[in-house]
């Protein structure tokens, strides 16, 4: 008498493995859109770091409101004590590159910068928002994060 399996048995176990990893391997593939939201979220933290750095510079070096200050050797201008929402400002800070991210000036409003996250489904949906300092008695930088739709 022989043990083993026989290869119809092999034949079905492999048939019904491949209908299982049909239907569960989409879940698991999917791993994009999180990495995305990570990215995002990165990119909003670098954002409000570096704000918070070159407003201390600011204070510390005693500079005008409307003047520049340097950090890591590069000047980063600025608008209420605060890096200005443009490529010579808080992107400059923050070290976000237009190659990693979508770069968008002037949205939604003036005074803000918008950085998405490239390959979003829903480039709205996975966004950080950017907006400078206002001239008044507190001012202070709103950054808003966007990550549900990367």
């Amino acid at each position: 008498m022989q043990s083993g399996f026989t290869l119809i048995e092999l034949i079905m176990v492999i048939v019904i493995l491949g209908i299982l990893s049909a239907f569960a391997l989409p879940r698991f593939a999917d791993l994009g859109g999180e990495a995305r939201a990570a990215s995002i979220q990165a990119a909003a933290g670098s954002i409000r770091s570096a704000a918070n750095i070159a407003h201390a510079q600011a204070l510390a070096a005693n500079t005008a409101a409307a003047g520049s200050v340097t950090l890591e050797g590069q000047a980063i201008t600025m608008a209420n004590y605060y890096p200005t929402a443009n490529a010579a400002g808080i992107l400059l800070a923050a070290q976000i590159s237009s190659t990693d991210y979508t770069v968008v000036a002037d949205t939604p409003a003036a005074g803000s910068v918008t950085v998405r996250a490239t390959g979003a489904s829903t480039p709205t949906g996975c966004q950080v928002v950017y907006t400078e300092a206002a001239a008044n008695a507190s001012p202070s930088v709103v950054v808003t994060v966007s990550s549900t739709d990367c």
